[in-house]
């Protein structure tokens, strides 16, 4: 019995160098992402400063502009959508509240004024590309009831690139795009469609 508990602990030890190793660069990744704290920066686009949230659910207080804009929750996706449109646009949106999902208006045709945004609202797919500075809005599911929001900070031919906020520290994704029956599609789930100034 001895010789098998030997044996047993002599491969977790090997098999577990082994995995050290191996998958040194994604423990590194990992050791990098357990030292960001709350309200550290991750990423810049444009001049706005894309900050580190820990959890998805995790809330550090209400942003707000000096003259009382409303940003929405530290360091959640709406709150950077909302600045990022504020820094770089100087827009206000008339309903500065709601969550992620709620920046689309799924009554609205293709190519409509959303009047709480202030923003031209594209459905998915839609005869309009979505373009760089859009606000991509997504739906509610079951691990994330609230939606998501995220910029277009880069569009290719047949890709595009999300800035983004509160997914923990991958602050960019890309994602395919095609051209079907005069419809564009981003190759991601539950997006509900994109918004842009008018």
């Amino acid at each position: 019995m001895k010789t098998l508990l030997k044996i047993i602990f002599i491969s977790c030890i090997t098999g577990s160098v082994f995995a050290l190793i191996y998958h040194r660069e994604a423990i590194g990744e990992m050791a990098v992402f357990k030292n960001h704290e709350v309200g550290d920066t991750l990423d810049v686009h444009r001049g706005v400063v894309v900050y580190y949230n820990g959890s998805t659910g995790n809330v550090s207080g209400r942003n707000t502009t000096p003259d009382g804009y409303n940003l929405g929750l530290k360091y959640q996706c709406v709150e950077f959508v909302k600045r990022y449109y504020y820094e770089v646009y100087n827009h206000k949106m008339p309903n500065s509240y709601g969550h992620a999902k709620d920046f689309f208006n799924k009554s609205l045709n293709d190519a409509s004024l959303n009047l709480d945004r202030n923003l031209i609202q594209y459905n998915h797919p839609s005869v309009h590309p979505p373009k760089e500075g859009d606000l991509v809005v997504f739906d509610g599911s079951i691990f994330n009831s609230f939606g998501h929001v995220a910029i277009i900070s880069k569009v290719e031919e047949d890709e595009l690139e999300l800035v983004q906020q509160n997914t923990g520290k991958q602050s960019r994704v890309n994602y395919k795009i095609s051209k079907e029956e005069d419809a564009y599609k981003i190759h991601a789930t539950g997006i509900l469609g994109y918004l842009r100034r008018k």
